[in-house]
């Protein structure tokens, strides 16, 4: 598949469709494999961690879910063909599980909201098999005790829900002892599909608003947002440096 570099993060140029293409190619594989949903605060916390950038260039797909990151491709000169977000995946890939009878392991949240959102998704998708549900925690000294749950449920694929980069960590971290085919990280998913917390509507989604909505309705979010800002800032000055440097911008097709 076609990728492209934004600050340093490989994004790889993918579908709904190409997603579930390779989740059944993983599943066939059964290796361990992560998956990234990419958002511009992500790529601004890799700017002084270069950790988390080699963690993220070795995950097994990078998807598009910020809108930052399609502007930024169009800027690049390549225009992503579909934004892949966790928040309307996790819909896509339940239905896909129950239609290819994968068994699902929902990790994260708040106590009580992965059952929910495993019980909505199954009574949505008829034959959907749930291999297990819990809460946990990103904290290393439980992760014996997760990974021992999680083992024992012998999952298809497992979604882990402790937010942005929390996840990619955990995740990357366990990868191994896991032994999970496909291991996803979809960030607040769980509370959208619980009811936890309220989506923006379709049409602040489609324009790109959805970070705003966020912000009004939790405020305290602010700090998060204001990642946004910096991921421009740091987008205008790679491409300066790049020009200054007689270099072709990153990302840009030949």
């Amino acid at each position: 598949m076609d990728s492209i570099e934004i600050l340093g993060v490989r994004v790889d140029d993918v579908t709904y469709n190409d997603l579930l293409a390779q989740v059944d190619a993983f599943v066939a594989n059964g290796q361990p494999h992560q998956v990234v949903t990419l958002n511009p605060e992500m790529l601004v916390a890799t700017h002084n961690d270069p950790g988390l950038r080699r963690l993220l260039n070795e995950a097994d797909l990078n998807v598009a879910d910020g809108v930052g990151l399609m502007l930024a491709a169009r800027l690049q000169g390549h225009c992503l063909r579909e934004r892949v977000t966790g928040s309307d995946g996790i819909y896509r890939l339940a239905t896909h599980c129950a239609r290819r009878g994968y068994r699902p392991f929902f990790l994260g949240a708040a106590p009580g909201v992965a059952e929910i959102v495993a019980g909505r998704l199954a009574a949505a998708n008829p034959g959907l098999e749930i291999a297990g549900t819990y809460a946990g925690s990103p904290r290393i000294e439980d992760e014996d005790d997760i990974i021992s749950r999680v083992r024992a449920a012998t999952p298809d694929l497992l979604l882990v829900a402790y937010g942005v980069p929390a996840e990619e960590m955990w995740i990357a971290r366990n990868s191994a002892r896991l032994g999970v085919p496909v291991m996803i990280g979809v960030g607040g998913s769980f509370d959208f599909v619980a009811g936890v917390a309220r989506r923006a509507p379709v049409w602040m989604r489609r324009v790109g608003l959805e970070w705003l909505h966020r912000l009004i309705c939790e405020p305290w979010r602010w700090r998060r947002q204001w990642a946004l800002p910096k991921f421009l800032a740091l987008l205008v000055r790679q491409r300066r440096r790049e020009r200054r440097d007689g270099m072709k911008p990153k990302g840009e097709r030949p």
